[in-house]
């Protein structure tokens, strides 16, 4: 609100805290933070400081850099807790940049780089208009659907895959823990992308069989072709808006669903159902956005699909209408990770349980 003055002068009549006005101000410049960490995940930091702590100028010569500015750039992601600067002015790794290594089991090197690249960041910069329009920002910088964008330059789409590829990683495991598949004797990973999904599930489920399914240029590069796996897996590449392979215990669905708008997902969907034995189970696993106001990995994933894909991340209640409409009947929810809750589904109906 603001009070009238003399000569129609407006002021405000209260302002924020000085507290308030510094953390909006941090929340204005965060974008120069997700810079400086794309940067440090380019230039390889963490991989250079495994073996002990070093100097900007040492770090400057092993990654290609320009030392001094190495070295802000440095300071300022150790504002964050991300690398720390000693009193000799080395520095070192911290518990939150151990994933930008490329060497660790829970590697986000990749999935942060990629990020960074100009598909992501330019489209980022079209927020306003895809809000101002309801269209995705990326398609009207680049004119078509980013999927399509994927499959035609093919070092970027390398490196998409490749970065979901360590996304999925840091969570597969968590997911193959938490669900149950000692009933099933098979397994399809629909939209599976390299396996890793896959790969997890079938090493803690010895009894299981499986078949990894996407995209030709997806499953090339799968990781599935290892000892302990030999003869319980085969890949097949396809589009699953048209079929899926048949006749499975359980399939899964894993970080597909948010990156389509829901007349698309009602299709994979029923396209799946299709495909499913009277006994078969679905397991859709993406972040669920929850009531309130408090931050989480779902909210922020939905603002990524607004500006890039033409999908959007879904609260509980969305999942299981998309499920209800498409032929399925809920029958449980895990939350092994605010990344990765899994909503279960059984064929409604006469060939169901409902």
């Amino acid at each position: 609100m603001a009070a009238a003055q003399p000569g129609n002068a407006q002021v405000p009549t209260t302002s924020g805290t000085p507290e308030a006005t510094e953390e909006l101000l941090e929340l204005a410049l965060g974008y120069v933070y997700s810079a400086a960490l794309h940067s440090a995940a380019r230039f390889g930091v963490a991989d250079h400081l495994v073996d002990g702590p070093r100097t900007a100028g040492e770090l400057a010569e092993a990654v290609g850099a320009h030392a001094p500015h190495l070295y802000r750039l440095l300071r300022f992601l150790a504002t964050r807790g991300v690398f720390r600067e000693d009193e000799t002015g080395r520095f070192h790794l911290t518990p939150l940049a151990q994933p930008l290594r490329t060497d660790t089991e829970r590697s986000l090197r990749d999935y942060i780089r990629v990020r960074g690249e100009a598909p992501f960041w330019e489209s980022a910069g079209r927020l306003h208009d895809a809000v101002r329009t309801g269209t995705t920002a990326f398609e009207g910088l680049y004119g078509v659907p980013f999927y399509d964008y994927v499959a035609t330059h093919r070092d970027f789409g390398t490196a998409f895959d490749s970065s979901m590829a360590a996304f999925s990683e840091a969570l597969s495991n968590d997911i193959a823990e938490a669900c149950d598949f000692s009933r099933a004797r098979s397994v399809v990973d629909v939209g599976g992308g390299r396996g890793g999904l896959l790969r997890s599930v079938l090493r803690r489920n010895p009894h299981l069989t499986g078949i990894l399914f996407d995209l030709e240029s997806a499953v090339a590069g799968h990781v599935l072709d290892t000892p302990d796996l030999a003869g319980r897996w085969r890949a097949e590449s396809g589009d699953f808006f048209v079929s899926v392979p048949s006749g499975a215990d359980v399939y899964l669905l894993k970080h597909v669903l948010a990156g389509w708008p829901d007349e698309q997902c009602l299709r994979i969907l029923r396209t799946c159902r299709s495909a499913m034995p009277a006994h078969g189970r679905l397991l859709v696993v993406n972040a669920m956005i929850p009531a309130g106001n408090d931050p989480h990995p779902g909210k922020t994933i939905d603002m990524l699909m607004m500006t890039v894909l033409n999908g959007k991340g879904r609260t509980r209640a969305e999942y299981e209408g998309l499920l209800t409409a498409a032929g399925f009947e809920v029958s449980n929810l895990l939350e092994p990770s605010p990344h990765a809750s899994v909503v279960e589904a059984v064929p409604a109906g006469p060939t169901g349980i409902g």
